[in-house]
Order: structure tokens, then C-alpha cells, then sequence
């Protein structure tokens, strides 16, 4: 075995010894979709997070996600008029923990010769649980992100991030306000629905940045 070939089969080892696990924060804009609005990034607010994502491979992860993103609309953001008057403005935070499956369209690495990338993209979907606190009464309700992310590599353990996700609820009072007459804008027109039809949802779109801890070992030399 010639000195080259060490050198190399050593870079090899070394480019496999990855990372199990990200952490870091995030943060970014987000936006409401149901009864008072039907438009992209109409009244966006603040959203921020805390993320914990554990890399099975260049191409895999399971991420958790926990966060805190404001939602808020009015009547006039409405796909019709609605049936009663008076109905007011609203304005909430919504609290969620969601674990994600992420699969990257490339292989994520530090060094590129090994046949990854520094930059790849990557789709999400996963569970969640949000939790909605007053004006209104307390609101839980389950959630389902869909989404797609960028990813870059800084260096060997830090990483800068891009991602937008959409989370479909369970619920449909996202949008009821303190002091809303009758239904309000929880099902204004009266259309009950199943499943997540006629359901609210909210959008995230965050930037983020993580740092990798816990190297995974080494067994370059077992053979």
C-alpha cells in the first residue's frame, strides 16, 4: 500500500467520521391562512425556534422542532363576505413542538469529493402539536408540516439554513378573537367540514443556524 493510497483511505475515514446531531435556533416571518385571509404573506409577524435535528446519513434526517410563531387578520382579509357584523381583528401567537423526516435531493457533506454537497436542498414532513393561548380560549390541535429547505455547510461543524413550511391544523379557531359575536370567524359561513377541510393553517419561513455535536465513531480501523 503506497503512502498516497493511506493518505486518501485516511481523508475517506475521516469525511465518514460525521456528525450525529445539530442543534441551534431559528428565525423569521409567518403567516396565517383560513377564513381572513387567502393571500401569501398578508399580515406576516414574528416567529422564532428551537431546533434539534439527528442526521442517520448525508441523506436522512429526523428533526424537532419547537417554536413560537404570530399569527393575525382581519374581516377585510376574508374570500367572501361574511355573515356577521361587527367581527374583530385578531392577533395570537401559536406554540408548537413537531417532530420532521427531512430527505436531502443531495448528499450533505463537508468535503465534495467524497460525492456530497455543501449546499442541498431538502423536503420535510412530519407531526406536531400546537398550542394556542388566549385572547380566545385555549386551544390544542395537531398539525402537519410540509415544507422545503436549504442547507449550507460553513465549515466542518456549522451549518446556515433556509426553510419554508406550511402547517395544516387541526383546528379552525387559529382566527377566533376575545370578543367575536356568534361563530365569528370560527366557521363564519357554516361549513362543517372533516378532516382538514375547512381547517386553518399557518406558514413559517425562517432562517436558521446550527452547530453539530456528537461525533459519530469511527470504525476505519476494524478491518
Amino acid at each position: 500500500m503506497t503512502i498516497l493510497t493511506v493518505m486518501v483511505s485516511g481523508l475517506r475515514a475521516q469525511d465518514e467520521t460525521t456528525w450525529l446531531m445539530e442543534v441551534g435556533l431559528g428565525g423569521g416571518g409567518s403567516f396565517y391562512m383560513g377564513d381572513a385571509n387567502q393571500s401569501l404573506y398578508r399580515n406576516t409577524n414574528g416567529a422564532a425556534s428551537v431546533i434539534a435535528r439527528y442526521n442517520f446519513n448525508p441523506r436522512f434526517s429526523v428533526k424537532g422542532i419547537m417554536g413560537a410563531a404570530g399569527i393575525s387578520g382581519s374581516p377585510d382579509g376574508s374570500f367572501g363576505e361574511l355573515p356577521q357584523q361587527d367581527i374583530p381583528d385578531f392577533s395570537r401567537t401559536v406554540y408548537g413542538f413537531s417532530l420532521q423526516a427531512e430527505w436531502g435531493f443531495l448528499g450533505y457533506m463537508a468535503n465534495e469529493w467524497a460525492g456530497g454537497s455543501r449546499l442541498a436542498p431538502y423536503g420535510l414532513a412530519g407531526l406536531g402539536l400546537d398550542f394556542i393561548p388566549a385572547p380566545a380560549a385555549n386551544d390544542f390541535a395537531l398539525s402537519i408540516p410540509l415544507g422545503l429547505g436549504l442547507r449550507y455547510k460553513l465549515s466542518d461543524r456549522t451549518n446556515i439554513g433556509f426553510e419554508w413550511s406550511m402547517h395544516f391544523t387541526g383546528s379552525d379557531r387559529l382566527d377566533v378573537g376575545g370578543s367575536s359575536r356568534g361563530n365569528g370567524l370560527e366557521n363564519p359561513l357554516l361549513i362543517n367540514g372533516k378532516g382538514l377541510k375547512n381547517k386553518d393553517s399557518y406558514c413559517v419561513t425562517m432562517l436558521y443556524l446550527t452547530f453539530d455535536v456528537f461525533r459519530k465513531p469511527c470504525h476505519c480501523n476494524d478491518e
